[in-house]
């Protein structure tokens, strides 16, 4: 069955909008005959639902009001709550003059008491929904929201956020000052980055997404959205397919580069990773002093081989059906470790960087990363940083590191060294060279293991060798190294996580 048009209405469901991208969303929605005060009232309605699912008639909910459109939503919610049979409070820490276009429609509509500030104090009822800022701010609050703020994360009741926590940014997901603690957050037609990048994503805690009648085609045809949330839609047509006529090498092999005996669990987690993914076959070449340590870990599929130096390397990638090379995992940072990343660099077909390798790659005095430029399939080359990576990588170039979007950085690097980023953290970012970037949602915090990375590692080099895409390999590599994690829970170590790959596989084949 062709499912491409599945996937197509799929990926526009994962779009992520900046706030400036949001205003132009409402504005066509606008245009083709929606009043904005339509949208406003179907808004109120959905944070509205979301209280009711937490409060029902006779209890009272309080909701903070900010003076623009946020609090116009919270007027909404506010009169229809009051229509159910609750009992609404409505606070306005910045007083009831100053509204204007619909949001003054709202207030009129709410025609209800407004409390003083002072009334926080003394108890917030059963439910308190913050309705002061949008994910448009661009300024730490202060004065009587900042004390609301405080207020409000003091209190005991659940907190529902109205498109995102006050303080909030919804383009960068940071916090000035101090920000809203929400237990769920309630947002319209697309998440914003600021939805997913942390500390956004923990301040949000559960996230709402409500279809409140924008023109989705019209909307994303215009805007042209070039970030994603990372999931199935996002990969799943570029998935490796293998017939029935297949064998190893079609199916692709890896070469995983390993350094000496005291290096060889890593590069033998990475390779592991990348039979468990999908790769026909997986070679560790290591110092010619740690084979036997290797050949002592069997027996298992992995296969090994001693290479000393760099022209031992070019000779074993000559082979035209070694389709990816894993570099970095416990690959050590001497001369022969340069100068086997030199060979990889200068080698043709698709290699990840993890590890050691990333710290070799800043330490070239000859342009770093950038040389990654002038690789004949730089298109098909991932680099796998963690902050500190990312730091020793970039930290020189104030274009990368001086934005503070996590996701922006990502994608000024992957546009700087001509590779895809994968940015990992909580927020895991994966951005590509043009401009596609997307942020992952699967993980825990049990993957914070040692070997972790490597596994992720060897999961993109397996999914490159049987000819995936680097971006999409990277997005489905990570989105399963994510949901392994998930699935196996606290106390899982990284052994774990190749094992298991082959489940979720199953699931995806499937559907």
């Amino acid at each position: 069955m062709d499912d491409t048009g599945d996937n197509i209405r799929g990926k526009a469901e994962l779009a992520l909008l900046t706030t400036q991208q949001m205003a132009t969303a409402d504005r066509i929605a606008i245009a083709q005959g929606t009043p904005g005060i339509a949208l406003m009232e179907r808004a109120g309605r959905v944070v509205a639902d979301a209280v009711l699912d937490r409060a029902g008639a006779g209890r009272v909910v309080t909701l903070v009001c900010g003076p623009g459109n946020n609090g116009g939503d919270g007027f909404v919610a506010a009169r229809l709550l009051r229509e159910q049979g609750l009992t609404v409070r409505v606070v306005l820490p910045g007083g009831a003059d100053g509204f204007a276009g619909d949001a003054a429609i709202a207030l009129g509509r709410w025609a209800g008491p407004i409390e003083p500030m002072n009334t926080l104090r003394d108890g917030l009822g059963d439910v308190l929904v913050d309705a002061m800022f949008g994910a448009g701010l661009k300024r730490p609050l202060a004065g009587a929201f900042a004390e609301a703020t405080k207020l409000i994360n003091e209190a005991a009741c659940p907190v529902i956020a109205v498109d995102i926590p006050s303080g909030v940014s919804g383009d960068t997901g940071l916090a000035e000052g101090v920000a809203v603690r929400a237990d769920e957050t309630v947002t319209f037609f697309r998440l914003k980055p600021g939805h997913l990048l942390q500390p956004g994503r923990a301040l949000c805690g559960r996230l709402r997404l409500a279809d409140i009648g924008i023109p989705a085609d019209a909307a994303l045809a215009a805007i042209g959205p070039a970030a994603f949330r990372n999931d199935l839609a996002l990969w799943r047509q570029a998935l490796p397919r293998h017939g029935a006529d297949t064998h190893k090498f079609r199916r692709g092999a890896v070469a995983a580069l390993a350094g000496g005996v005291a290096g060889v669990g890593a590069p033998r987690l990475g390779a592991r990773a990348a039979l468990r993914v999908g790769a026909g076959l997986a070679t560790i070449l290591c110092e010619p002093e740690a084979l036997a340590a290797h050949a002592a870990r069997g027996p298992d599929a992995l296969m090994q081989r001693a290479v000393a130096d760099r022209l031992a390397l070019e000779a074993f990638l000559d082979d035209r059906r070694i389709a990816a090379v894993l570099a970095g995992p416990a690959l050590g940072l001497g001369r022969r470790a340069e100068d086997l990343i030199r060979a990889s660099i200068d080698w043709d077909r698709p290699a990840v960087f993890d590890a050691d390798a990333l710290t070799l790659l800043a330490g070239l005095s000859d342009g770093g990363a950038r040389n990654l430029r002038g690789r004949k399939d730089a298109r098909e080359t991932v680099l796998t940083p963690h902050e500190g990576e990312f730091q020793r990588l970039f930290g020189k170039d104030a274009l990368v590191t001086g934005e503070p979007s996590k996701l922006e950085r990502a994608r000024k690097a992957a546009a700087a060294c001509g590779a895809v980023i994968v940015y990992k953290g909580a927020d895991t970012v994966i951005a590509a060279p043009d401009g596609q970037a997307a942020i992952n949602v699967t993980g825990s915090a049990a993957l914070a293991t040692a070997g972790s990375g490597d596994v992720l590692g060897g999961l993109i080099a397996g999914l490159l060798a049987q000819g995936m895409p680097a971006f999409e390999a990277s997005c489905a590599a990570v989105w399963l190294h994510g949901l392994a994690g998930e699935r196996l829970g606290l106390g899982l170590i990284a052994d774990d996580l190749p094992e298991a790959i082959p489940p979720l596989l199953q699931d995806l084949v499937a559907g």
